[in-house]
Protein backbone atom coordinates (compact mmCIF):
# COMPACT_ATOMS: atom_id res chain seq x y z
CA UNK A 1 0.00 0.00 0.00
CA UNK A 2 1.17 3.52 -0.30
CA UNK A 3 1.68 4.87 3.34
CA UNK A 4 2.15 8.42 4.43
CA UNK A 5 3.74 8.98 8.05
CA UNK A 6 2.47 12.79 9.38
CA UNK A 7 5.03 13.62 12.17
CA UNK A 8 8.75 11.88 11.94
CA UNK A 9 9.42 12.03 15.58
CA UNK A 10 10.01 8.73 17.43
CA UNK A 11 6.90 6.91 17.04
CA UNK A 12 6.65 8.46 13.68
CA UNK A 13 10.04 7.42 12.42
CA UNK A 14 9.95 4.27 13.56
CA UNK A 15 6.30 3.44 12.04
CA UNK A 16 7.61 4.42 8.51
CA UNK A 17 10.46 2.40 8.80
CA UNK A 18 9.00 -0.72 10.18
CA UNK A 19 5.74 -0.60 7.65
CA UNK A 20 8.37 -0.04 4.64
CA UNK A 21 10.62 -3.17 5.64
CA UNK A 22 7.49 -5.35 5.25
CA UNK A 23 6.87 -4.02 1.89
CA UNK A 24 5.14 -0.92 1.88
CA UNK A 25 5.82 2.27 0.03
CA UNK A 26 6.22 4.83 2.55
CA UNK A 27 6.48 8.89 2.47
CA UNK A 28 6.86 10.60 5.71
CA UNK A 29 6.22 14.01 6.02
CA UNK A 30 7.64 16.41 8.56
CA UNK A 31 7.87 20.23 9.06
CA UNK A 32 11.35 20.41 10.72
CA UNK A 33 13.50 20.62 7.52
CA UNK A 34 16.18 19.80 9.27
CA UNK A 35 15.17 16.61 10.71
CA UNK A 36 13.98 16.05 7.10
CA UNK A 37 17.57 16.49 5.38
CA UNK A 38 19.11 13.94 7.77
CA UNK A 39 16.47 11.44 6.88
CA UNK A 40 16.99 11.92 3.41
CA UNK A 41 20.66 11.47 4.00
CA UNK A 42 20.11 7.93 6.18
CA UNK A 43 20.90 9.52 9.09
CA UNK A 44 18.14 9.03 12.56
CA UNK A 45 17.33 12.07 14.23
CA UNK A 46 17.00 10.04 17.44
CA UNK A 47 19.00 7.53 19.03
CA UNK A 48 17.43 3.80 18.92
CA UNK A 49 18.75 0.39 18.43
CA UNK A 50 19.35 -0.89 14.51
CA UNK A 51 17.02 2.08 13.30
CA UNK A 52 19.71 3.69 11.22
CA UNK A 53 20.55 0.46 9.68
CA UNK A 54 16.89 0.21 8.49
CA UNK A 55 16.71 3.16 7.31
CA UNK A 56 19.91 3.14 4.98
CA UNK A 57 18.12 -0.23 3.95
CA UNK A 58 14.54 1.01 3.02
CA UNK A 59 16.54 3.93 1.41
CA UNK A 60 18.25 1.84 -0.76
CA UNK A 61 15.11 0.52 -1.73
CA UNK A 62 13.20 3.34 -2.46
CA UNK A 63 10.83 2.21 -0.22
CA UNK A 64 11.19 5.35 1.92
CA UNK A 65 11.11 8.37 1.30
CA UNK A 66 10.86 12.31 3.55
CA UNK A 67 9.80 15.37 2.61
CA UNK A 68 8.41 18.69 4.00
CA UNK A 69 6.00 18.87 1.32
CA UNK A 70 2.42 18.41 2.43
CA UNK A 71 1.05 18.44 -1.50
CA UNK A 72 3.61 15.21 -2.53
CA UNK A 73 2.72 13.66 1.04
CA UNK A 74 -0.45 13.08 1.16
CA UNK A 75 -2.30 13.26 -2.22
CA UNK A 76 -1.81 9.97 -3.63
CA UNK A 77 -1.98 8.14 0.11
CA UNK A 78 -3.86 5.12 0.72
CA UNK A 79 -3.17 5.15 4.29
CA UNK A 80 -2.08 8.10 6.35
CA UNK A 81 -0.62 8.06 10.02
CA UNK A 82 -0.64 10.18 12.23
CA UNK A 83 2.56 10.44 14.66
CA UNK A 84 2.72 13.80 15.90
CA UNK A 85 3.19 14.83 19.73
CA UNK A 86 0.72 15.32 21.87
CA UNK A 87 2.61 16.74 25.33
CA UNK A 88 1.39 17.59 28.63
CA UNK A 89 -0.29 21.37 29.08
CA UNK A 90 1.05 22.44 32.13
CA UNK A 91 -2.71 21.14 34.04
CA UNK A 92 -1.92 17.80 32.89
CA UNK A 93 -4.03 17.47 29.69
CA UNK A 94 -3.02 16.77 26.64
CA UNK A 95 -2.34 19.22 24.37
CA UNK A 96 -4.11 18.75 20.51
CA UNK A 97 -2.50 21.53 18.94
CA UNK A 98 -0.12 19.83 16.95
CA UNK A 99 -2.73 17.28 16.00
CA UNK A 100 -5.40 19.54 14.71
CA UNK A 101 -2.59 21.25 12.68
CA UNK A 102 -1.90 17.82 11.08
CA UNK A 103 -5.27 16.97 10.61
CA UNK A 104 -6.45 19.97 8.87
CA UNK A 105 -3.57 20.10 6.90
CA UNK A 106 -4.15 16.72 5.40
CA UNK A 107 -7.66 17.45 4.63
CA UNK A 108 -6.91 20.17 2.30
CA UNK A 109 -4.76 17.97 1.13
CA UNK A 110 -7.14 14.88 0.00
CA UNK A 111 -7.58 13.98 -3.20
CA UNK A 112 -8.79 10.30 -3.45
CA UNK A 113 -10.99 8.24 -0.13
CA UNK A 114 -8.71 7.59 2.21
CA UNK A 115 -8.17 6.26 5.92
CA UNK A 116 -6.68 7.99 8.79
CA UNK A 117 -4.97 6.28 11.13
CA UNK A 118 -4.15 7.79 14.49
CA UNK A 119 -1.21 6.72 16.60
CA UNK A 120 -0.79 9.94 18.73
CA UNK A 121 -1.52 9.24 22.28
CA UNK A 122 -5.19 11.40 22.47
CA UNK A 123 -7.79 11.29 25.02
CA UNK A 124 -11.05 9.22 24.86
CA UNK A 125 -13.32 10.93 22.08
CA UNK A 126 -10.24 12.58 20.48
CA UNK A 127 -10.98 10.92 16.80
CA UNK A 128 -14.34 11.65 17.26
CA UNK A 129 -13.41 15.17 17.32
CA UNK A 130 -10.66 15.24 14.61
CA UNK A 131 -13.51 13.63 12.62
CA UNK A 132 -15.64 16.45 12.75
CA UNK A 133 -12.48 18.87 11.79
CA UNK A 134 -11.89 17.38 9.16
CA UNK A 135 -15.50 17.06 7.93
CA UNK A 136 -15.11 20.90 7.93
CA UNK A 137 -11.84 21.44 5.84
CA UNK A 138 -13.00 18.75 2.82
CA UNK A 139 -15.66 16.66 0.89
CA UNK A 140 -13.45 13.82 -0.15
CA UNK A 141 -14.60 10.75 1.84
CA UNK A 142 -12.18 8.64 4.44
CA UNK A 143 -12.68 7.26 7.19
CA UNK A 144 -10.70 7.34 10.77
CA UNK A 145 -8.89 4.39 12.76
CA UNK A 146 -7.53 4.77 16.03
CA UNK A 147 -4.24 2.49 16.39
CA UNK A 148 -2.40 3.62 19.50
CA UNK A 149 1.30 2.51 19.89
CA UNK A 150 2.50 -0.01 22.82
CA UNK A 151 6.66 0.60 21.63
CA UNK A 152 9.37 1.02 24.75
CA UNK A 153 12.18 3.56 23.75
CA UNK A 154 15.44 1.55 23.58
CA UNK A 155 13.33 -1.43 21.81
CA UNK A 156 10.71 0.15 19.57
CA UNK A 157 11.70 -1.92 16.17
CA UNK A 158 11.90 -5.23 18.31
CA UNK A 159 8.31 -4.46 19.46
CA UNK A 160 6.79 -3.37 16.21
CA UNK A 161 7.63 -6.63 14.81
CA UNK A 162 7.25 -9.08 17.32
CA UNK A 163 4.32 -7.16 19.52
CA UNK A 164 1.81 -8.54 22.01
CA UNK A 165 -0.54 -7.15 20.05
CA UNK A 166 -2.42 -4.32 17.67
CA UNK A 167 -5.08 -2.48 18.29
CA UNK A 168 -7.66 -1.09 16.26
CA UNK A 169 -10.24 0.85 16.42
CA UNK A 170 -13.21 2.07 14.50
CA UNK A 171 -17.07 2.66 13.33
CA UNK A 172 -15.86 1.53 9.84
CA UNK A 173 -15.13 -2.39 9.27
CA UNK A 174 -14.12 -1.34 6.09
CA UNK A 175 -11.69 0.38 7.51
CA UNK A 176 -10.71 -1.79 10.15
CA UNK A 177 -10.21 -4.17 7.68
CA UNK A 178 -7.58 -2.14 5.61
CA UNK A 179 -5.40 -1.69 8.45
CA UNK A 180 -5.73 -5.05 9.57
CA UNK A 181 -4.70 -6.07 5.71
CA UNK A 182 -1.82 -3.56 6.38
CA UNK A 183 -0.55 -5.16 8.95
CA UNK A 184 -0.99 -8.67 7.96
CA UNK A 185 2.76 -9.51 7.58
CA UNK A 186 3.43 -8.63 10.65
CA UNK A 187 1.88 -12.14 11.82
CA UNK A 188 0.97 -10.27 15.31
CA UNK A 189 -2.69 -10.74 17.04
CA UNK A 190 -5.38 -7.86 16.38
CA UNK A 191 -7.47 -6.35 18.35
CA UNK A 192 -10.81 -4.38 17.25
CA UNK A 193 -12.91 -2.53 19.08
CA UNK A 194 -14.91 0.49 18.81
CA UNK A 195 -12.68 4.22 18.80
CA UNK A 196 -13.03 5.17 22.21
CA UNK A 197 -12.02 1.53 23.51
CA UNK A 198 -8.90 1.61 22.01
CA UNK A 199 -7.97 4.97 22.86
CA UNK A 200 -8.93 4.24 26.53
CA UNK A 201 -6.49 0.81 25.99
CA UNK A 202 -3.38 2.78 25.75
CA UNK A 203 -4.15 5.33 29.07
CA UNK A 204 -4.93 1.75 30.72
CA UNK A 205 -2.28 0.35 29.22
CA UNK A 206 0.84 2.91 30.31
CA UNK A 207 -1.25 4.05 33.77
CA UNK A 208 -1.00 0.33 34.92
CA UNK A 209 2.51 -0.10 34.04
CA UNK A 210 3.15 2.95 35.56
CA UNK A 211 0.96 1.46 39.18
CA UNK A 212 2.97 -1.44 38.94
CA UNK A 213 6.60 0.57 39.41
CA UNK A 214 5.29 2.82 42.27
CA UNK A 215 4.14 -0.31 43.46
CA UNK A 216 7.34 -1.98 43.80
CA UNK A 217 9.14 0.96 45.01
CA UNK A 218 6.71 1.67 47.90
CA UNK A 219 7.28 -2.05 48.50
CA UNK A 220 11.20 -1.25 48.53
CA UNK A 221 10.47 1.68 51.36
CA UNK A 222 8.94 -1.39 53.22
CA UNK A 223 12.46 -3.58 52.68
CA UNK A 224 14.39 -1.30 54.13
CA UNK A 225 12.56 -0.71 57.16
CA UNK A 226 11.58 -4.05 57.76
CA UNK A 227 15.31 -5.82 56.47
CA UNK A 228 13.88 -7.38 53.31
CA UNK A 229 15.29 -7.29 49.94
CA UNK A 230 13.26 -6.16 47.57
CA UNK A 231 14.89 -8.05 45.13
CA UNK A 232 13.90 -11.36 46.40
CA UNK A 233 10.28 -10.13 47.22
CA UNK A 234 10.19 -8.85 43.24
CA UNK A 235 11.48 -12.25 42.07
CA UNK A 236 8.94 -14.41 44.83
CA UNK A 237 5.75 -11.92 43.48
CA UNK A 238 7.00 -12.14 39.55
CA UNK A 239 6.38 -16.18 39.82
CA UNK A 240 2.91 -15.62 40.26
CA UNK A 241 1.47 -15.87 36.55
CA UNK A 242 -1.13 -13.43 37.85
CA UNK A 243 1.50 -10.83 38.52
CA UNK A 244 4.32 -11.39 36.18
CA UNK A 245 8.23 -10.27 36.10
CA UNK A 246 8.27 -7.29 34.41
CA UNK A 247 8.11 -3.71 35.54
CA UNK A 248 8.47 -5.01 39.38
CA UNK A 249 12.63 -3.19 39.43
CA UNK A 250 12.86 -0.95 42.26
CA UNK A 251 14.66 2.10 42.02
CA UNK A 252 14.05 6.06 41.28
CA UNK A 253 10.79 5.94 39.70
CA UNK A 254 9.93 6.12 35.27
CA UNK A 255 10.25 9.34 33.34
CA UNK A 256 10.07 9.28 29.43
CA UNK A 257 8.03 10.74 27.67
CA UNK A 258 4.95 8.46 27.90
CA UNK A 259 4.41 7.60 31.58
CA UNK A 260 4.20 10.79 33.34
CA UNK A 261 2.51 12.29 30.19
CA UNK A 262 -0.33 9.66 30.35
CA UNK A 263 -0.87 9.53 33.75
CA UNK A 264 -1.63 12.93 34.03
CA UNK A 265 -3.96 13.06 31.02
CA UNK A 266 -5.89 9.70 32.33
CA UNK A 267 -6.01 11.69 36.07
CA UNK A 268 -7.46 14.74 34.27
CA UNK A 269 -9.77 12.61 31.79
CA UNK A 270 -11.01 11.12 34.78
CA UNK A 271 -12.20 14.32 36.57
CA UNK A 272 -13.04 15.60 33.39
CA UNK A 273 -16.42 13.62 33.91
CA UNK A 274 -16.63 13.51 37.72
CA UNK A 275 -14.19 10.96 38.45
CA UNK A 276 -11.64 10.79 41.33
CA UNK A 277 -8.85 8.70 40.18
CA UNK A 278 -7.62 8.16 43.85
CA UNK A 279 -4.90 5.51 42.60
CA UNK A 280 -3.80 7.23 39.69
CA UNK A 281 -2.51 10.01 41.80
CA UNK A 282 -0.82 8.19 44.16
CA UNK A 283 1.05 6.60 41.31
CA UNK A 284 2.46 9.81 40.35
CA UNK A 285 2.83 10.96 43.88
CA UNK A 286 5.33 8.33 44.89
CA UNK A 287 7.03 8.60 41.55
CA UNK A 288 7.76 12.20 42.06
CA UNK A 289 9.49 11.43 45.42
CA UNK A 290 11.45 8.41 44.16
CA UNK A 291 14.86 10.91 43.44
CA UNK A 292 14.80 12.90 46.55
CA UNK A 293 14.75 8.79 48.71
CA UNK A 294 18.36 7.99 46.93
CA UNK A 295 19.58 12.07 47.94
CA UNK A 296 18.47 11.23 51.20
CA UNK A 297 20.67 8.14 51.25
CA UNK A 298 23.07 10.89 50.33
CA UNK A 299 22.77 13.70 52.65
CA UNK A 300 22.58 11.37 55.47
CA UNK A 301 25.50 9.83 54.48
CA UNK A 302 27.60 12.85 53.50
CA UNK A 303 25.59 16.00 55.49
CA UNK A 304 28.05 18.59 53.27
CA UNK A 305 28.15 18.59 50.20
CA UNK A 306 30.16 21.90 49.54
CA UNK A 307 33.25 21.22 47.44
CA UNK A 308 32.22 17.21 47.12
CA UNK A 309 32.83 16.08 43.64
CA UNK A 310 29.87 14.10 42.99
CA UNK A 311 29.71 11.44 39.48
CA UNK A 312 26.19 11.31 38.33
CA UNK A 313 26.39 8.15 35.55
CA UNK A 314 23.39 8.18 33.06
CA UNK A 315 21.51 10.81 31.91
CA UNK A 316 18.35 9.82 29.86
CA UNK A 317 15.29 8.26 31.88
CA UNK A 318 16.13 4.85 30.58
CA UNK A 319 19.11 2.97 28.57
CA UNK A 320 19.35 2.46 24.85
CA UNK A 321 17.27 5.82 23.89
CA UNK A 322 18.72 9.75 24.18
CA UNK A 323 15.35 10.50 25.25
CA UNK A 324 15.85 12.71 28.45
CA UNK A 325 12.18 14.14 28.94
CA UNK A 326 11.25 13.67 32.84
CA UNK A 327 14.42 12.31 33.70
CA UNK A 328 15.32 11.76 37.21
CA UNK A 329 18.63 12.92 36.91
CA UNK A 330 18.05 16.77 35.90
CA UNK A 331 15.88 16.37 39.21
CA UNK A 332 18.59 14.75 41.53
CA UNK A 333 21.69 16.88 39.41
CA UNK A 334 19.79 20.50 39.97
CA UNK A 335 19.46 19.66 43.47
CA UNK A 336 22.69 18.71 44.39
CA UNK A 337 23.89 21.81 42.86
CA UNK A 338 21.65 23.54 45.39
CA UNK A 339 23.66 21.93 47.91
CA UNK A 340 26.99 22.91 46.91
CA UNK A 341 28.15 20.02 45.21
CA UNK A 342 30.35 20.24 42.29
CA UNK A 343 28.26 17.40 39.37
CA UNK A 344 30.67 15.59 36.86
CA UNK A 345 27.69 13.67 34.62
CA UNK A 346 28.22 11.14 32.03
CA UNK A 347 26.39 8.96 29.65
CA UNK A 348 26.98 6.87 26.67
CA UNK A 349 24.57 8.57 24.40
CA UNK A 350 22.89 11.63 25.60
CA UNK A 351 25.41 14.34 26.70
CA UNK A 352 24.24 16.41 23.63
CA UNK A 353 20.71 16.49 24.14
CA UNK A 354 21.00 17.12 28.04
CA UNK A 355 23.09 19.54 28.15
CA UNK A 356 20.74 22.43 27.28
CA UNK A 357 18.49 21.19 30.09
CA UNK A 358 21.34 21.82 32.55
CA UNK A 359 22.51 24.34 34.62
CA UNK A 360 26.35 25.77 32.89
CA UNK A 361 27.97 24.64 36.62
CA UNK A 362 27.91 21.09 35.21
CA UNK A 363 30.70 19.37 33.95
CA UNK A 364 31.04 16.27 31.98
CA UNK A 365 32.80 13.43 31.53
CA UNK A 366 33.38 11.23 28.56
CA UNK A 367 33.48 7.99 30.18
CA UNK A 368 33.32 6.22 33.12
CA UNK A 369 36.60 6.29 34.40
CA UNK A 370 36.92 10.07 33.67
CA UNK A 371 33.91 11.01 35.48
CA UNK A 372 34.64 8.75 38.67
CA UNK A 373 38.40 9.72 39.13
CA UNK A 374 38.24 12.30 41.83
CA UNK A 375 34.29 11.75 43.19
CA UNK A 376 33.68 11.83 46.65
CA UNK A 377 30.47 9.96 45.82
CA UNK A 378 28.94 8.01 42.83
CA UNK A 379 25.30 8.37 41.73
CA UNK A 380 24.05 5.95 39.42
CA UNK A 381 20.98 7.07 37.74
CA UNK A 382 20.50 4.73 34.55
CA UNK A 383 20.95 1.14 34.16
CA UNK A 384 22.77 1.69 30.77
CA UNK A 385 24.45 -1.93 30.19
CA UNK A 386 28.03 -0.26 30.13
CA UNK A 387 27.08 0.99 33.42
CA UNK A 388 26.17 -2.22 35.05
CA UNK A 389 28.98 -4.33 33.27
CA UNK A 390 31.73 -1.98 34.85
CA UNK A 391 33.39 -3.83 37.71
CA UNK A 392 32.34 -2.46 41.13
CA UNK A 393 35.91 -2.97 42.04
CA UNK A 394 37.32 -0.29 39.86
CA UNK A 395 35.16 2.31 41.70
CA UNK A 396 37.59 2.84 43.79
CA UNK A 397 41.59 4.13 43.55
CA UNK A 398 44.17 3.89 45.96
CA UNK A 399 43.82 7.46 46.52
CA UNK A 400 39.66 7.38 46.47
CA UNK A 401 36.99 5.22 48.02
CA UNK A 402 33.93 6.91 46.84
CA UNK A 403 30.32 6.38 48.57
CA UNK A 404 28.30 4.35 45.58
CA UNK A 405 24.34 4.98 45.80
CA UNK A 406 22.79 2.88 43.15
CA UNK A 407 19.22 4.24 41.88
CA UNK A 408 19.07 1.67 39.93
CA UNK A 409 20.25 -1.91 42.02
CA UNK A 410 23.01 -2.78 38.83
CA UNK A 411 24.59 -4.32 41.03
CA UNK A 412 24.65 -7.25 43.61
CA UNK A 413 24.64 -7.25 47.40
CA UNK A 414 26.83 -10.38 46.42
CA UNK A 415 29.30 -8.26 44.22
CA UNK A 416 29.32 -5.12 46.62
CA UNK A 417 30.63 -7.25 49.25
CA UNK A 418 33.32 -8.82 47.33
CA UNK A 419 34.37 -5.66 45.60
CA UNK A 420 34.98 -3.90 49.22
CA UNK A 421 33.17 -0.73 48.68
CA UNK A 422 30.14 1.28 50.48
CA UNK A 423 27.54 0.63 48.36
CA UNK A 424 23.94 1.95 49.26
CA UNK A 425 20.84 0.51 46.94
CA UNK A 426 16.74 0.94 46.59
CA UNK A 427 14.70 -1.31 48.84
CA UNK A 428 18.27 -3.64 49.87
CA UNK A 429 20.45 -3.57 53.18
CA UNK A 430 22.90 -1.30 52.73
CA UNK A 431 27.02 -2.88 52.28
CA UNK A 432 29.93 -0.91 53.72
CA UNK A 433 32.89 -1.93 56.03
CA UNK A 434 32.75 -0.84 59.75
CA UNK A 435 36.47 0.74 60.86
CA UNK A 436 36.17 -1.15 64.19
CA UNK A 437 35.85 -4.58 62.90
CA UNK A 438 35.87 -7.40 59.72
CA UNK A 439 32.78 -8.17 57.99
CA UNK A 440 30.41 -6.33 56.04
CA UNK A 441 27.38 -4.75 58.01
CA UNK A 442 24.16 -3.13 56.67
Amino acid sequence: MKITVVGVGYVGLVTGVALAEIGHEVICFDVDKVKIGLLQKGKSPIYEPAIEEYLKRQLKNNQISFTTDSTIAIENAEVIFIAVGTPSNSDGTANLNYLKLATIEIARNMRQPIVIVIKSTVPVGTNEYLKSLIEKHTDVDFDIVSNPEFLREGQALHDTFNGDRIVIGSESNWAADKVETLYKPLEIPILKTDIRSAEMIKYASNAFLATKISFINEIANLCEKTGANVEAVSVGMGLDQRIGKYFLNAGIGYGGSCFPKDTKALVQLAGNVQHDFELLKSVIHVNKNRPYLLLEKLYKRIPTLTHKNIAVLGLSFKPNTDDVREATSFVIINELLKKGATVIAYDPICIKKAKPHLPKEVLYAYNIEMAIKDADAIVIVTEWEEIKQFPLKDYKTPQNKPIIFDGRNCYSLLEAQQADVEYHSMGRPSIYREKSQSGYMP
